[in-house]
């Protein structure tokens, strides 16, 4: 009774071959009533309407199949539903979905709680041929594709706004004065995605005159981990802006995170570099997270500390550090793990520590003569690694990754990279 048959195909679609199956609207009828289905059915292909009827005699026959339609002609009295029960089971199972409802009851005031409960349009039986019929299904497809487009913007307008609190609160603008002191920074959301994860950074500079740098890494992505995120970097600004001694700010960075995070598997890797007024030396501390890369005139070498664990893995309540010299001019690269675990060609190798040494010597010879001449040189380089990660991993990066780099023009004028 429904028009599956091929030579109602052939005739709803005026005689002509059907040569394009995967273009024609799919419509399906949910009618109990074997006298009302082929009405419809005789009223549209009357009307040489381009669509694939599909019926089914109860809702609950119907679910398997919304999946697949682009419209639903609804009759309101069903084995398994009554009045509006039907329009809003629908709309729960699949809110982008066009209904229409084709009922025998002839109500005005039912119509409006029809389309008030989601229904695109209000029919009655007998009262509507087939052009009127193939006109409202058409329109109800577009008006609901129209209102799901319209979802989809302010789903995104959401998100937008979302992200862009969490990126304030992720990524805040460093508390520098030492106008000797730059610094480029980058983030970047794995896999393409525009969602922010859980990778967060800092840097500020304390009355005494050192600056203290921090970069870190919460497990996992999404919004639970970038709202930890930002907890841990506001704790760790707000210890270090009071002249906590560093165990005591890491040390409250853990009692944070353990206070705070969703679940007790969570944990967050921290770099943390305190920098002598001087700026020719400072003290660095590792929990788990990859060390800084040192650069100067004619070197690159990577900054070892004693590693500690996470904060979040263990008690926690010794973070040894170490003293590192820096020099006279310098630039320090800090990054999370998502930069060196991208993939190196189609296999299973990573980049690791030592293909990003050979990576950033690549950028150092390329970097300045990048034709950006109104860029600092350390943005130039920060980028041209960026890309370059990018390039061998065949896309965007797997894992979210962020990117601190600083550099210090010493006494003599030199630069770092």
């Amino acid at each position: 009774m429904v028009a599956e048959d091929a030579s109602r195909a052939s005739h709803a679609s005026g005689g002509r071959p059907d040569t394009a199956m995967s273009d024609r609207m799919h419509v399906l009828l949910i009618e109990d009533d074997d006298g009302d289905a082929l009405i419809v059915e005789e009223l549209l292909l009357d009307a040489g309407a381009p669509f694939n009827m599909r019926r089914a005699r109860s809702l609950a026959e119907a679910r398997p199949q919304l999946g697949n339609v682009s419209c639903v002609l609804l009759d309101l009295e069903l084995p398994d539903s009554r009045g509006l029960t039907g329009v809003r089971m629908l709309q729960d199972a699949m809110p982008e979905l066009a209904v229409v409802v084709l009922t025998g009851i002839s109500d005005e005031h039912l119509g409006e709680e029809a389309v008030g409960a989601g229904a695109q349009d209000y029919l009655v039986k007998g009262q509507v041929d087939g052009f009127l019929l193939q006109r409202v299904v058409r329109y109800a497809v577009e008006r609901s594709r129209a209102e799901e487009t319209q979802r989809q913007l302010a789903q995104a307008r959401l998100l937008a706004a979302e992200n862009s609190r969490l990126e304030r609160g992720l990524l805040p603008s460093p508390l520098l004065a030492d106008p000797r002191l730059t610094v480029a920074a980058r983030y970047r959301p794995g896999g393409g995605q525009m969602l922010l994860g859980g990778d967060f950074y800092d840097l500020v500079q304390a009355a005494d005159g050192w600056v203290h740098v921090m970069i870190g890494d919460v497990c996992g992505r999404g919004p639970d981990e970038a709202a930890l995120g930002v907890c841990l970097r506001v704790a760790w600004r707000t210890l270090v802006l009071a002249g906590r001694p560093v165990q005591e700010v890491l040390s409250g960075v853990q009692q944070v995170l353990e206070h705070e995070r969703q679940n007790e598997r969570l944990f967050a890797t921290l770099c943390m570099l305190s920098i002598a007024p001087d700026r020719a030396e400072g003290r660095l501390h590792l929990a788990g997270h990859p060390p800084p890369i040192l650069l100067t005139s004619d070197s690159m070498r990577e900054l070892a500390a004693p590693v500690s664990l996470p904060p979040g893995i263990g008690p926690g309540s010794e973070w040894p550090g170490s003293t590192v010299r820096l020099g006279d001019s310098w630039s320090l690269l800090l990054y999370t793990d998502g930069l060196i675990e991208g993939r190196v060609g189609p296999g299973p190798e990573r980049l690791g520590s030592d293909g990003l040494m050979k990576m950033i010597e690549k950028a150092r010879v390329q970097a300045p003569a990048a034709a950006v001449p109104d860029r600092p040189e350390n943005e130039r380089l920060i980028d041209s690694i960026i890309d370059q990660a990018r390039e061998l991993n065949g896309e965007d990066l797997d894992d979210d990754l962020a990117m601190l780099l600083i550099g210090y023009h010493g006494p003599a004028g030199g630069a770092g990279p």
